[in-house]
């Protein structure tokens, strides 16, 4: 039967290409907005870490007080130096690393080459299992070199390229601002979205590659400058880079792996327990206002999901509303000019269940054919998308077959339900009045 019913679908879609053309078009349109903004949405509101997402925490502490406080009360987003370094001392995470933004230039070996200006990080060697990097060749530091200010560097597989041909590095010398540093890892590919690690300098998103990882203490007795956010309630009381250690200006990120409820629990009470010794010392003269925030939290805290792909989400969704509306609209239109068709068929004994199949399978190819024209029609959305949206942002919607998948099923449900009505009033025509009437 349901070869039959395609077969009477197809003849009334012909009958009607005009209207066929609209609705397809209709449906087209509507499906190809939604998809495309859900796929901008998708990739920016996803899970950069999914399988430890909910053990990263960041902590926050409060060492500006209520006059650096923002309306909401929140405490800084990031740390000053003082903090960073108590924490990463006191070591009451599983796994942790303060870390600040670098942007050294790497020195070839090659004379007659340029100077390479890479962006990186200097981390603790802990960052590297904490948030499970993926090495090409070697591993990172241990926490001996953190002590003792090795000079190692964890370089990106891009800059290994540009610097040794992409061959195994490990234990060769990279000449980072001058200085000679031995490289004991090389990266695969990694690159982290949004980058959950450093929220307050990337902003959640970026295309640039980390190319280099450095000892935070090793870059601290280098001066090696922050080249991230710095936010001070105060101006410093000394000038430079040592100034900025000693004042109260946050710049330093800070996670910690935490792994259960109860190693949760006990850094909240630890780091109330800091504060309170600060107060007690006559550092802080204000109660104590921390916060302690897992991934997902911290992301949505900061709003790294921009507002405007929320709202272009909400707009594509009320098109593809309107669209169906309009196609029920034409669906019932066009199902109750033909009820001299409904009537002999209900008076030659057609059950109201054979009418709703007939119709429903004309409904389900006008969608079907709607959600092919949508298939086209997204990828031309997404590849088009960096003309409205940052391009860091832009650069995150693929194409994919989950995509697409989503696109033609989105398609034929939503086409479908919208017919349930016409079908209803459709199988509803009596088929005596309707003989009678002819």
């Amino acid at each position: 039967m349901f070869a039959y019913y395609l077969e009477l679908a197809l003849r009334s879609l012909k009958r009607s290409p005009g209207l066929t053309a609209l609705m397809v078009l209709a449906i087209g349109f509507g499906v190809a907005a939604s998809m495309t903004t859900w796929s901008v949405f998708r990739a920016v509101s996803g899970d950069p870490i999914p399988w430890k997402s909910s053990k990263l925490f960041v902590p926050q502490i409060d060492m500006w007080g209520p006059n650096g406080r923002g309306e909401d009360g929140e405490p800084p987003n990031a740390m000053d130096y003082t903090d960073a370094v108590a924490l990463m001392r006191d070591h009451r995470a599983k796994l942790q690393s303060a870390m600040y933004q670098v942007s050294p230039s790497i020195v070839p070996a090659d004379a007659g080459k340029h100077p390479i200006n890479v962006s990186g990080h200097a981390v603790y060697s802990e960052f590297f299992p904490m948030f499970e990097v993926p090495f090409l060749y070697g591993n990172g530091w241990t926490a001996s070199d953190d002590a003792n200010r090795a000079a190692v560097v964890v370089i990106s597989s891009k800059l290994n390229q540009k610097l040794f041909g992409g061959a195994d590095s490990v234990g060769k010398t990279v000449n980072v601002e001058g200085k000679d540093y031995r490289v004991v890892g090389v990266m695969n590919d990694w690159n982290p979205q949004p980058r959950f690690f450093d929220v307050v300098n990337s902003g959640g998103f970026s295309t640039g590659v980390e190319d280099v990882f450095l000892p935070f203490t090793r870059a601290i007795a280098v001066d090696m400058n922050n080249d991230g956010n710095t936010n001070c309630n105060a101006v410093p009381a000394e000038s430079g880079f040592v100034g900025l250690q000693k004042s109260n200006c946050v710049w330093i990120a800070f996670m910690a792996e935490l792994d259960d409820a109860a190693a949760v629990t006990a850094y909240r009470q630890y780091l109330d327990g800091y504060a309170r010794e600060q107060r007690e010392s006559g550092r802080f003269s204000w109660p104590t206002n921390n916060r302690l925030r897992d991934v997902p939290a911290w992301l949505d805290n900061q709003h790294v999901v921009p507002s405007d792909t929320k709202v272009s989400l909400l707009v594509a969704l009320g098109l593809l509303l309107a669209c169906l509306v309009n196609t029920a609209g034409l669906l019932l239109a066009k199902f109750l000019r033909r009820s001299g068709e409904i009537g002999v068929r209900r008076a030659l004994g057609a059950p109201r269940a054979a009418i709703y199949a007939q119709f429903l399978i004309e409904a389900g190819m006008i969608g079907l054919t709607g959600g092919v024209l949508g298939l086209l029609l997204t990828g031309v959305g997404v590849a088009s998308v960096s003309w409205v949206l940052p391009r860091d942002i832009a650069s995150l919607a693929r194409v994919d077959l989950p995509l697409l998948m989503l696109t033609l099923l989105v398609s034929v449900v939503a086409t479908t339900l919208a017919g349930l009505y016409p079908t209803f009033r459709a199988s509803r025509v009596q088929p005596a009045w309707q003989l009678k009437s002819n």
